[in-house]
């Protein structure tokens, strides 16, 4: 990871979060998947904090931060994005989110429409999407025995090309699974933060929204990402063409740009 990334933590009603800091200007927070975490935006970090300040937490639940026994629902994470934002002093961010980071995004943008500046959806979870058999037997593989075999065989339903994925990325992922609670939000998640958000919700954010979605996501068919643009009243679509459900590491240079160019427009 390149730039001058800090790794900071904060306590917040006993659950310490932790996240990376780089940059200074507007706040831009991203919010990773389900799996890994604030390491996840390896590719974007560097290239967006030339313009913003970027927090890149570990969800609660994933990375170095606590894994308490919780409900891990939609609710409950954005709880958790609202008191992380207070106790930084951060009353408005631009909020940028992959997939289940995406749907814990839409919940907080609803919950909470004034502390959030652009929105941005990067493959994005919580809009009806089914995971079909294979990648489903994939998650629950890795999820439930974390290995570099249940990787190999869950890679190509993330990535494009497998390679385009850091291999650190790939160790740090099993690694948080196999930690004390690292099963946590899977097991006691049970998949309610990734449920579809009913329509009529969706149709009440009005802030600027950018959604981005791999062209080839074999995970979140692209047509969920079409339909979203539809029906949120102030939301455009970027597709990226040889990608998949990650596609700021298939293509970080394209991703990054449509990226940056969103959060500078006026």
């Amino acid at each position: 990871m390149e730039g001058l990334v800090e790794q900071r933590e904060v306590t917040i009603e006993t659950i310490k979060t932790t996240y990376l800091l780089c940059g200074n200007g507007e706040p831009v927070i991203f919010l990773h998947g389900a799996g890994a975490g604030a390491v996840t935006w390896y590719p974007s970090i560097n290239t967006i904090s030339k313009n913003f300040q970027v927090l890149a937490p570990d969800i609660v639940g994933y990375g170095e931060s606590d894994k308490p026994d919780a409900p891990y629902n939609r609710p409950y994470f954005s709880k958790w994005l609202k008191d992380f934002m207070k106790e930084l002093k951060i009353s408005k961010a631009h909020i940028v989110g992959l997939s289940q980071g995406g749907a814990i995004a839409l919940q907080f943008v609803i919950d909470n429409p004034k502390m959030v500046d652009k929105l941005v959806l990067v493959d994005a979870a919580g809009l009806g999407a089914k995971v079909s058999f294979w990648p489903l037997i994939g998650m629950i593989w890795m999820n439930c025995f974390p290995s570099s075999m249940a990787n190999r065989f869950n890679s190509p339903y993330l990535i494009h090309k497998p390679t385009n994925r850091d291999s650190n990325h790939i160790g740090y992922s099993i690694d948080v699974l196999k930690s004390k609670g690292g099963k946590n939000a899977f097991k006691q998640g049970r998949g309610t933060a990734v449920s579809k958000i009913p329509e009529e919700l969706l149709k009440q954010i009005i802030n600027e929204t950018l959604i981005i979605w791999g062209k080839d996501d074999k995970l979140f068919s692209i047509e969920y990402g079409e339909a979203a643009a539809k029906i949120i009243p102030n939301a455009k679509l970027h597709v990226i063409q040889d990608a998949g459900h990650l596609p700021l590491m298939d293509q970080p240079e394209i991703f990054n740009k449509i990226l940056d160019d969103f959060l500078k427009s006026k």
